[in-house]
Protein backbone atom coordinates (compact mmCIF):
# COMPACT_ATOMS: atom_id res chain seq x y z
CA UNK A 1 0.00 0.00 0.00
CA UNK A 2 1.14 3.54 -0.77
CA UNK A 3 2.78 5.01 2.39
CA UNK A 4 1.03 8.33 1.81
CA UNK A 5 -2.35 6.60 1.57
CA UNK A 6 -1.56 4.64 4.74
CA UNK A 7 -0.71 7.83 6.61
CA UNK A 8 -3.93 9.44 5.41
CA UNK A 9 -6.06 6.47 6.56
CA UNK A 10 -4.37 6.46 9.96
CA UNK A 11 -4.98 10.20 10.34
CA UNK A 12 -8.65 9.80 9.38
CA UNK A 13 -9.02 6.92 11.85
CA UNK A 14 -7.48 8.97 14.66
CA UNK A 15 -9.77 11.91 13.94
CA UNK A 16 -12.78 9.56 13.83
CA UNK A 17 -11.88 8.10 17.23
CA UNK A 18 -11.68 11.58 18.75
CA UNK A 19 -15.00 12.56 17.16
CA UNK A 20 -16.67 9.43 18.58
CA UNK A 21 -15.06 10.16 21.96
CA UNK A 22 -16.41 13.73 21.93
CA UNK A 23 -19.92 12.63 20.96
CA UNK A 24 -19.83 9.86 23.59
CA UNK A 25 -18.67 12.32 26.26
CA UNK A 26 -21.60 14.60 25.42
CA UNK A 27 -23.97 11.62 25.66
CA UNK A 28 -22.46 10.64 29.03
CA UNK A 29 -22.97 14.18 30.36
CA UNK A 30 -26.61 14.20 29.23
CA UNK A 31 -27.64 10.65 30.10
CA UNK A 32 -25.43 9.27 32.89
CA UNK A 33 -27.41 8.27 35.97
CA UNK A 34 -24.97 9.96 38.35
CA UNK A 35 -22.67 12.97 38.20
CA UNK A 36 -19.76 10.76 39.29
CA UNK A 37 -20.36 8.47 36.33
CA UNK A 38 -20.65 11.39 33.92
CA UNK A 39 -17.39 12.91 35.15
CA UNK A 40 -15.52 9.59 35.07
CA UNK A 41 -16.63 8.74 31.53
CA UNK A 42 -16.01 12.28 30.20
CA UNK A 43 -12.46 12.50 31.56
CA UNK A 44 -11.61 8.98 30.37
CA UNK A 45 -13.08 9.50 26.90
CA UNK A 46 -11.24 12.76 26.30
CA UNK A 47 -7.88 11.68 27.74
CA UNK A 48 -7.71 8.00 26.71
CA UNK A 49 -10.12 7.74 23.76
CA UNK A 50 -8.47 4.69 22.13
CA UNK A 51 -9.06 2.61 25.26
CA UNK A 52 -12.26 4.18 26.59
CA UNK A 53 -14.38 4.46 23.42
CA UNK A 54 -14.75 0.66 23.01
CA UNK A 55 -15.47 0.34 26.74
CA UNK A 56 -18.10 3.08 26.58
CA UNK A 57 -19.86 1.49 23.60
CA UNK A 58 -20.19 -1.73 25.60
CA UNK A 59 -20.59 -0.57 29.20
CA UNK A 60 -21.36 3.13 29.11
CA UNK A 61 -25.09 3.23 28.51
CA UNK A 62 -27.26 3.10 31.59
CA UNK A 63 -30.64 3.77 30.02
CA UNK A 64 -32.66 1.33 27.98
CA UNK A 65 -33.37 3.37 24.83
CA UNK A 66 -34.74 2.29 21.49
CA UNK A 67 -37.92 0.43 22.41
CA UNK A 68 -40.41 -0.14 19.59
CA UNK A 69 -42.66 2.02 21.74
CA UNK A 70 -42.01 4.01 24.88
CA UNK A 71 -41.83 1.81 27.96
CA UNK A 72 -44.51 3.67 29.89
CA UNK A 73 -46.91 3.37 26.94
CA UNK A 74 -46.32 -0.39 26.72
CA UNK A 75 -46.79 -0.82 30.44
CA UNK A 76 -49.92 1.33 30.50
CA UNK A 77 -51.50 -0.62 27.64
CA UNK A 78 -50.73 -3.96 29.26
CA UNK A 79 -51.95 -2.63 32.60
CA UNK A 80 -55.28 -1.53 31.17
CA UNK A 81 -55.63 -4.78 29.25
CA UNK A 82 -54.95 -6.82 32.37
CA UNK A 83 -57.23 -4.80 34.63
CA UNK A 84 -59.96 -4.97 32.00
CA UNK A 85 -59.86 -8.76 32.10
CA UNK A 86 -59.61 -9.14 35.86
CA UNK A 87 -62.58 -6.87 36.56
CA UNK A 88 -63.21 -6.60 40.29
CA UNK A 89 -61.18 -9.64 41.24
CA UNK A 90 -58.17 -7.51 42.18
CA UNK A 91 -60.13 -4.46 43.35
CA UNK A 92 -61.71 -6.31 46.26
CA UNK A 93 -58.23 -7.23 47.58
CA UNK A 94 -56.51 -3.85 47.27
CA UNK A 95 -54.88 -2.73 50.52
CA UNK A 96 -56.61 0.36 51.87
CA UNK A 97 -55.88 1.20 55.50
CA UNK A 98 -55.96 4.97 56.16
CA UNK A 99 -53.39 6.02 58.71
CA UNK A 100 -51.45 2.76 58.49
CA UNK A 101 -48.11 3.67 56.95
CA UNK A 102 -46.10 0.91 55.28
CA UNK A 103 -42.51 1.35 54.17
CA UNK A 104 -43.52 0.59 50.59
CA UNK A 105 -46.56 2.84 50.39
CA UNK A 106 -44.41 5.57 48.80
CA UNK A 107 -43.32 3.11 46.09
CA UNK A 108 -46.81 2.37 44.76
CA UNK A 109 -46.68 5.14 42.15
CA UNK A 110 -43.53 3.64 40.67
CA UNK A 111 -45.02 0.21 39.99
CA UNK A 112 -48.55 1.45 39.14
CA UNK A 113 -50.01 -1.68 40.67
CA UNK A 114 -51.67 -1.83 44.09
CA UNK A 115 -50.62 -3.82 47.09
CA UNK A 116 -53.12 -6.59 47.79
CA UNK A 117 -54.39 -8.62 50.71
CA UNK A 118 -55.38 -12.27 50.79
CA UNK A 119 -52.07 -13.73 49.62
CA UNK A 120 -50.07 -16.75 50.69
CA UNK A 121 -46.28 -16.54 50.52
CA UNK A 122 -44.16 -19.68 50.99
CA UNK A 123 -40.43 -19.41 51.61
CA UNK A 124 -38.37 -21.77 49.43
CA UNK A 125 -34.85 -22.34 50.70
CA UNK A 126 -32.25 -23.52 48.18
CA UNK A 127 -32.56 -25.10 44.76
CA UNK A 128 -34.06 -28.52 45.40
CA UNK A 129 -37.05 -27.12 47.28
CA UNK A 130 -37.48 -24.32 44.76
CA UNK A 131 -37.43 -26.38 41.59
CA UNK A 132 -39.49 -29.22 43.06
CA UNK A 133 -42.15 -26.61 43.82
CA UNK A 134 -41.95 -25.05 40.34
CA UNK A 135 -42.17 -28.45 38.61
CA UNK A 136 -45.16 -29.50 40.72
CA UNK A 137 -46.87 -26.19 39.97
CA UNK A 138 -46.28 -26.42 36.23
CA UNK A 139 -47.45 -30.04 36.12
CA UNK A 140 -50.74 -28.87 37.66
CA UNK A 141 -51.20 -26.10 35.05
CA UNK A 142 -54.49 -26.13 33.16
CA UNK A 143 -54.42 -23.00 31.00
CA UNK A 144 -51.05 -21.30 30.61
CA UNK A 145 -47.46 -21.05 31.85
CA UNK A 146 -45.26 -17.95 31.81
CA UNK A 147 -41.59 -18.92 32.20
CA UNK A 148 -38.76 -16.37 32.55
CA UNK A 149 -35.16 -16.73 33.71
CA UNK A 150 -32.02 -14.68 33.23
CA UNK A 151 -29.84 -17.79 32.81
CA UNK A 152 -31.22 -20.92 31.14
CA UNK A 153 -28.84 -23.85 30.72
CA UNK A 154 -29.09 -27.06 28.75
CA UNK A 155 -28.20 -29.38 31.63
CA UNK A 156 -29.95 -31.94 33.81
CA UNK A 157 -32.07 -29.40 35.70
CA UNK A 158 -32.91 -27.46 32.55
CA UNK A 159 -34.02 -30.58 30.68
CA UNK A 160 -36.18 -31.60 33.64
CA UNK A 161 -38.17 -28.38 33.39
CA UNK A 162 -38.11 -28.34 29.58
CA UNK A 163 -39.89 -31.72 29.54
CA UNK A 164 -42.75 -30.29 31.60
CA UNK A 165 -43.05 -27.26 29.31
CA UNK A 166 -43.08 -29.51 26.23
CA UNK A 167 -45.72 -31.82 27.72
CA UNK A 168 -47.97 -28.87 28.59
CA UNK A 169 -47.57 -27.33 25.14
CA UNK A 170 -48.48 -30.67 23.52
CA UNK A 171 -51.55 -30.81 25.76
CA UNK A 172 -52.73 -27.50 24.27
CA UNK A 173 -51.71 -25.06 27.00
CA UNK A 174 -50.25 -21.68 26.09
CA UNK A 175 -46.60 -21.69 27.13
CA UNK A 176 -44.40 -18.58 26.86
CA UNK A 177 -40.65 -18.63 27.55
CA UNK A 178 -38.58 -15.45 27.91
CA UNK A 179 -34.82 -15.30 28.46
CA UNK A 180 -32.06 -12.70 28.49
CA UNK A 181 -29.78 -12.97 25.47
CA UNK A 182 -26.70 -11.95 27.48
CA UNK A 183 -27.42 -14.25 30.40
CA UNK A 184 -28.28 -17.18 28.11
CA UNK A 185 -26.19 -16.69 24.94
CA UNK A 186 -25.99 -20.39 24.04
CA UNK A 187 -29.61 -21.31 24.74
CA UNK A 188 -30.92 -20.65 21.17
CA UNK A 189 -28.28 -23.04 19.82
CA UNK A 190 -29.26 -26.02 21.96
CA UNK A 191 -31.40 -29.00 21.02
CA UNK A 192 -33.98 -28.29 23.79
CA UNK A 193 -34.62 -24.86 22.23
CA UNK A 194 -35.68 -26.47 18.94
CA UNK A 195 -37.67 -29.18 20.73
CA UNK A 196 -39.57 -26.55 22.74
CA UNK A 197 -40.42 -24.62 19.58
CA UNK A 198 -41.59 -27.75 17.78
CA UNK A 199 -44.02 -28.56 20.59
CA UNK A 200 -45.56 -25.08 20.40
CA UNK A 201 -43.75 -23.18 23.16
CA UNK A 202 -43.49 -19.48 22.28
CA UNK A 203 -39.89 -18.38 22.89
CA UNK A 204 -38.30 -14.95 22.75
CA UNK A 205 -35.08 -13.32 23.91
CA UNK A 206 -35.54 -10.04 25.75
CA UNK A 207 -33.02 -8.35 23.42
CA UNK A 208 -31.15 -6.30 26.00
CA UNK A 209 -28.51 -5.55 23.33
CA UNK A 210 -31.30 -4.16 21.11
CA UNK A 211 -29.35 -5.61 18.18
CA UNK A 212 -29.10 -3.18 15.30
CA UNK A 213 -30.18 -0.19 17.41
CA UNK A 214 -27.32 -0.57 19.90
CA UNK A 215 -25.17 -3.45 18.57
CA UNK A 216 -22.46 -3.02 21.23
CA UNK A 217 -24.76 -2.58 24.23
CA UNK A 218 -23.97 -5.29 26.76
CA UNK A 219 -24.47 -3.34 29.96
CA UNK A 220 -28.22 -3.80 30.45
CA UNK A 221 -29.76 -7.10 31.52
CA UNK A 222 -33.20 -8.54 32.19
CA UNK A 223 -32.32 -10.24 35.45
CA UNK A 224 -35.84 -11.34 36.38
CA UNK A 225 -36.81 -14.89 37.38
CA UNK A 226 -40.58 -15.09 37.14
CA UNK A 227 -42.73 -18.20 36.61
CA UNK A 228 -46.53 -17.96 36.61
CA UNK A 229 -49.12 -20.75 36.29
CA UNK A 230 -52.73 -19.97 35.35
CA UNK A 231 -52.60 -16.55 37.03
CA UNK A 232 -52.93 -18.33 40.38
CA UNK A 233 -49.37 -19.10 41.47
CA UNK A 234 -46.02 -17.40 40.84
CA UNK A 235 -42.41 -18.19 41.73
CA UNK A 236 -39.92 -15.32 42.10
CA UNK A 237 -36.45 -15.23 43.63
CA UNK A 238 -32.72 -15.64 43.20
CA UNK A 239 -32.40 -18.96 41.36
CA UNK A 240 -31.60 -19.25 37.68
CA UNK A 241 -32.10 -22.42 35.69
CA UNK A 242 -28.88 -24.42 35.94
CA UNK A 243 -27.34 -27.34 37.80
CA UNK A 244 -25.08 -25.03 39.82
CA UNK A 245 -28.19 -23.71 41.58
CA UNK A 246 -28.59 -27.20 43.01
CA UNK A 247 -24.98 -27.14 44.21
CA UNK A 248 -23.78 -29.53 41.49
CA UNK A 249 -20.92 -27.35 40.25
CA UNK A 250 -17.70 -28.57 41.88
CA UNK A 251 -15.87 -25.30 41.17
CA UNK A 252 -18.53 -23.22 42.97
CA UNK A 253 -19.58 -25.74 45.62
CA UNK A 254 -22.63 -25.35 47.84
CA UNK A 255 -25.11 -22.80 46.49
CA UNK A 256 -27.24 -20.88 48.99
CA UNK A 257 -30.29 -19.18 47.50
CA UNK A 258 -33.89 -18.22 48.24
CA UNK A 259 -37.11 -18.14 46.22
CA UNK A 260 -40.76 -17.64 47.15
CA UNK A 261 -44.00 -19.23 46.00
CA UNK A 262 -46.77 -16.63 45.78
CA UNK A 263 -50.46 -17.48 45.63
CA UNK A 264 -53.33 -15.00 45.57
CA UNK A 265 -54.35 -11.72 43.92
CA UNK A 266 -50.76 -10.38 43.94
CA UNK A 267 -49.96 -12.89 41.20
CA UNK A 268 -51.68 -10.50 38.78
CA UNK A 269 -48.71 -8.14 39.16
CA UNK A 270 -46.29 -10.96 38.27
CA UNK A 271 -48.37 -11.56 35.15
CA UNK A 272 -48.21 -7.86 34.30
CA UNK A 273 -44.40 -7.82 34.69
CA UNK A 274 -44.06 -10.76 32.30
CA UNK A 275 -46.62 -9.38 29.85
CA UNK A 276 -44.80 -6.04 29.71
CA UNK A 277 -41.45 -7.74 29.12
CA UNK A 278 -42.98 -9.94 26.41
CA UNK A 279 -44.59 -6.96 24.69
CA UNK A 280 -41.28 -5.08 24.77
CA UNK A 281 -39.37 -8.07 23.38
CA UNK A 282 -41.79 -9.08 20.63
CA UNK A 283 -43.87 -5.93 19.95
CA UNK A 284 -46.93 -8.16 20.37
CA UNK A 285 -49.25 -8.78 23.33
CA UNK A 286 -49.46 -12.21 24.89
CA UNK A 287 -52.10 -14.35 23.21
CA UNK A 288 -54.06 -15.27 26.29
CA UNK A 289 -57.27 -14.40 28.10
CA UNK A 290 -55.95 -14.05 31.63
CA UNK A 291 -57.53 -16.09 34.37
CA UNK A 292 -57.34 -15.20 38.05
CA UNK A 293 -58.78 -16.51 41.26
CA UNK A 294 -60.80 -14.27 43.58
CA UNK A 295 -60.19 -16.61 46.50
CA UNK A 296 -58.34 -15.45 49.60
CA UNK A 297 -55.28 -17.68 49.92
CA UNK A 298 -53.67 -16.33 53.06
CA UNK A 299 -53.07 -13.38 55.37
CA UNK A 300 -50.11 -11.72 53.67
CA UNK A 301 -50.26 -8.21 52.23
CA UNK A 302 -48.01 -8.13 49.17
CA UNK A 303 -46.55 -5.62 46.76
CA UNK A 304 -44.85 -7.07 43.69
CA UNK A 305 -42.19 -4.53 42.76
CA UNK A 306 -40.74 -4.72 39.21
CA UNK A 307 -37.89 -2.27 38.54
CA UNK A 308 -36.11 -1.37 35.32
CA UNK A 309 -33.61 1.06 33.73
CA UNK A 310 -36.15 2.44 31.24
CA UNK A 311 -37.67 4.80 33.78
CA UNK A 312 -36.61 8.16 35.13
CA UNK A 313 -35.99 6.79 38.63
CA UNK A 314 -33.59 4.19 40.02
CA UNK A 315 -36.47 2.08 41.25
CA UNK A 316 -34.60 -0.80 42.91
CA UNK A 317 -32.30 1.67 44.67
CA UNK A 318 -35.30 3.64 45.91
CA UNK A 319 -36.89 0.44 47.15
CA UNK A 320 -33.86 -0.48 49.25
CA UNK A 321 -33.38 3.12 50.41
CA UNK A 322 -37.00 3.40 51.58
CA UNK A 323 -36.74 0.25 53.67
CA UNK A 324 -33.51 1.42 55.29
CA UNK A 325 -34.88 4.83 56.30
CA UNK A 326 -38.14 3.25 57.52
CA UNK A 327 -36.42 0.82 59.88
CA UNK A 328 -37.02 1.45 63.58
CA UNK A 329 -35.60 -1.74 65.11
CA UNK A 330 -33.63 -3.62 62.47
CA UNK A 331 -32.81 -3.87 58.79
CA UNK A 332 -31.06 -7.04 57.60
CA UNK A 333 -30.03 -7.37 53.97
CA UNK A 334 -28.56 -10.45 52.27
CA UNK A 335 -27.06 -10.04 48.80
CA UNK A 336 -24.36 -11.79 46.76
CA UNK A 337 -23.14 -8.45 45.42
CA UNK A 338 -22.53 -5.48 47.70
CA UNK A 339 -21.60 -2.39 45.66
CA UNK A 340 -24.08 0.34 46.73
CA UNK A 341 -23.99 4.03 45.90
CA UNK A 342 -23.16 6.88 48.27
CA UNK A 343 -26.81 7.57 49.15
CA UNK A 344 -27.38 3.98 50.26
CA UNK A 345 -24.16 3.97 52.30
CA UNK A 346 -25.27 7.18 54.05
CA UNK A 347 -28.71 5.71 54.79
CA UNK A 348 -27.13 2.59 56.33
CA UNK A 349 -24.78 4.71 58.44
CA UNK A 350 -27.60 6.91 59.71
CA UNK A 351 -29.78 3.89 60.50
CA UNK A 352 -27.01 2.39 62.62
CA UNK A 353 -26.31 5.71 64.35
CA UNK A 354 -29.96 6.02 65.41
CA UNK A 355 -29.78 2.59 67.04
CA UNK A 356 -31.18 0.31 64.33
CA UNK A 357 -29.71 -3.20 64.13
CA UNK A 358 -28.17 -3.04 60.64
CA UNK A 359 -26.72 -6.27 59.30
CA UNK A 360 -25.39 -7.04 55.84
CA UNK A 361 -24.78 -10.63 54.77
CA UNK A 362 -22.53 -11.12 51.74
CA UNK A 363 -20.49 -14.04 50.36
CA UNK A 364 -16.91 -14.46 51.49
CA UNK A 365 -15.96 -15.21 47.87
CA UNK A 366 -18.01 -13.17 45.38
CA UNK A 367 -18.50 -14.98 42.08
CA UNK A 368 -19.10 -13.23 38.77
CA UNK A 369 -20.31 -14.69 35.46
CA UNK A 370 -16.92 -16.30 34.76
CA UNK A 371 -15.87 -17.24 38.29
CA UNK A 372 -14.23 -15.57 41.26
CA UNK A 373 -14.24 -11.78 40.98
CA UNK A 374 -11.32 -10.17 42.86
CA UNK A 375 -12.31 -6.62 41.85
CA UNK A 376 -15.81 -7.16 43.24
CA UNK A 377 -14.32 -8.63 46.40
CA UNK A 378 -12.11 -5.58 46.93
CA UNK A 379 -15.07 -3.24 46.37
CA UNK A 380 -16.98 -5.18 49.06
CA UNK A 381 -14.14 -4.55 51.49
CA UNK A 382 -13.99 -0.83 50.61
CA UNK A 383 -17.66 -0.29 51.43
CA UNK A 384 -17.39 -2.45 54.55
CA UNK A 385 -14.65 -0.14 55.80
CA UNK A 386 -17.03 2.83 55.48
CA UNK A 387 -19.81 1.16 57.45
CA UNK A 388 -18.17 -0.50 60.44
CA UNK A 389 -17.33 2.69 62.41
CA UNK A 390 -21.03 3.64 62.58
CA UNK A 391 -22.10 0.28 64.00
CA UNK A 392 -23.23 -1.52 60.84
CA UNK A 393 -22.45 -5.24 61.10
CA UNK A 394 -21.11 -7.00 58.02
CA UNK A 395 -21.03 -10.81 57.81
CA UNK A 396 -19.24 -12.86 55.19
CA UNK A 397 -20.92 -16.21 54.38
CA UNK A 398 -18.55 -19.17 54.68
CA UNK A 399 -20.50 -22.25 53.55
CA UNK A 400 -20.14 -22.01 49.75
CA UNK A 401 -21.59 -19.21 47.65
CA UNK A 402 -24.59 -17.20 48.86
CA UNK A 403 -26.76 -15.83 46.02
CA UNK A 404 -30.00 -14.86 47.79
CA UNK A 405 -31.49 -11.34 47.63
CA UNK A 406 -33.46 -10.91 50.86
CA UNK A 407 -34.33 -8.05 53.19
CA UNK A 408 -35.93 -8.05 56.65
CA UNK A 409 -37.37 -4.90 58.20
CA UNK A 410 -38.31 -4.82 61.91
CA UNK A 411 -40.67 -7.69 62.83
CA UNK A 412 -43.23 -7.33 60.07
CA UNK A 413 -41.80 -6.70 56.61
CA UNK A 414 -39.65 -8.83 54.34
CA UNK A 415 -38.64 -8.92 50.70
CA UNK A 416 -37.39 -11.67 48.39
CA UNK A 417 -36.52 -11.14 44.75
CA UNK A 418 -33.88 -10.77 42.08
CA UNK A 419 -32.40 -7.32 42.87
CA UNK A 420 -28.86 -7.35 44.23
CA UNK A 421 -27.58 -4.69 46.62
CA UNK A 422 -25.43 -3.03 43.97
CA UNK A 423 -25.39 -0.25 41.40
CA UNK A 424 -26.07 -2.66 38.54
CA UNK A 425 -29.40 -3.78 39.99
CA UNK A 426 -30.20 -0.22 41.11
CA UNK A 427 -29.58 1.33 37.68
CA UNK A 428 -29.00 -1.18 34.88
CA UNK A 429 -31.02 -4.36 35.36
CA UNK A 430 -34.67 -5.29 34.99
CA UNK A 431 -35.49 -6.79 38.39
CA UNK A 432 -38.51 -7.96 40.39
CA UNK A 433 -38.95 -8.15 44.18
CA UNK A 434 -41.84 -9.43 46.28
CA UNK A 435 -42.42 -7.22 49.34
CA UNK A 436 -44.45 -8.83 52.12
CA UNK A 437 -46.27 -7.34 55.10
CA UNK A 438 -46.83 -10.33 57.38
CA UNK A 439 -45.27 -10.91 60.85
CA UNK A 440 -45.47 -14.70 60.41
CA UNK A 441 -43.59 -14.62 57.12
CA UNK A 442 -41.07 -12.13 58.56
CA UNK A 443 -40.45 -14.57 61.41
CA UNK A 444 -39.68 -17.33 58.87
CA UNK A 445 -37.23 -15.05 57.09
CA UNK A 446 -35.62 -14.17 60.42
CA UNK A 447 -35.06 -17.84 61.27
CA UNK A 448 -33.59 -18.46 57.82
CA UNK A 449 -31.20 -15.50 58.08
CA UNK A 450 -30.22 -16.41 61.64
CA UNK A 451 -29.14 -19.82 60.31
CA UNK A 452 -27.18 -18.11 57.53
CA UNK A 453 -25.50 -15.78 60.02
CA UNK A 454 -24.49 -18.86 61.97
CA UNK A 455 -22.58 -20.01 58.89
CA UNK A 456 -20.88 -16.64 58.52
CA UNK A 457 -18.16 -14.65 60.24
CA UNK A 458 -18.51 -11.04 61.33
CA UNK A 459 -15.95 -8.60 59.92
CA UNK A 460 -14.21 -6.53 62.60
CA UNK A 461 -12.59 -3.10 62.44
CA UNK A 462 -9.35 -4.64 63.66
CA UNK A 463 -9.35 -7.01 60.69
CA UNK A 464 -9.58 -4.10 58.25
CA UNK A 465 -7.02 -2.01 60.13
CA UNK A 466 -4.51 -4.85 59.91
CA UNK A 467 -4.77 -5.23 56.12
CA UNK A 468 -1.50 -4.54 54.28
CA UNK A 469 -0.94 -1.35 52.31
CA UNK A 470 -1.42 -3.07 48.94
CA UNK A 471 -4.84 -4.30 50.11
CA UNK A 472 -5.91 -0.76 51.05
CA UNK A 473 -4.74 0.51 47.65
CA UNK A 474 -6.60 -2.31 45.88
CA UNK A 475 -9.79 -1.39 47.74
CA UNK A 476 -9.50 2.22 46.56
CA UNK A 477 -8.91 1.19 42.94
CA UNK A 478 -11.77 -1.33 42.98
CA UNK A 479 -14.11 1.32 44.30
CA UNK A 480 -13.47 3.41 41.18
CA UNK A 481 -14.91 0.57 39.08
CA UNK A 482 -17.98 0.06 41.29
CA UNK A 483 -20.47 1.68 38.86
CA UNK A 484 -19.85 -1.06 36.28
CA UNK A 485 -19.33 -4.09 38.55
Amino acid sequence: MDPQLTSTLIAVALVLVYVIALVSAMEAILKARTSQGAIAWTISLLTLPYITVPLYLVFGRSRFDGYPRQWHEIKEEEHQRLIGQTGELIAQHIVSAPGEQRPWDSLLKLVQMPATTGNRVDLLIDGQQTFDSIVAGMEAARHYILFQFYIIRDDELGRRLFRVLEDKARAGLKVFLLYDEIGSPSFPHTSPYLALQMTGVKISPFNTTQRWRKPFQLNLRNHRKNVVVDGKVAWIGGHNLGDEYLGHNKRIGTWRDTHIRLEGPAVAAAVLAFATDWRSATSSPLEEAWRFSAETKGDSKVLVFPSNPATEYEEAGLMYHQHIVAATRRIWIASPYFVPDHGIISALQLAALRGVDVRLLIPDRPIGPVGANPVLNMANWAYTRDLLPTGVKVYRYQDGFMHQKVLLLDDRYAGVGTANFDSRSFRLNFEITVLVDDPAFAAQVERMLQADLGRSREVTQEEIDNKPVWFTLAMAVARLFSPVL
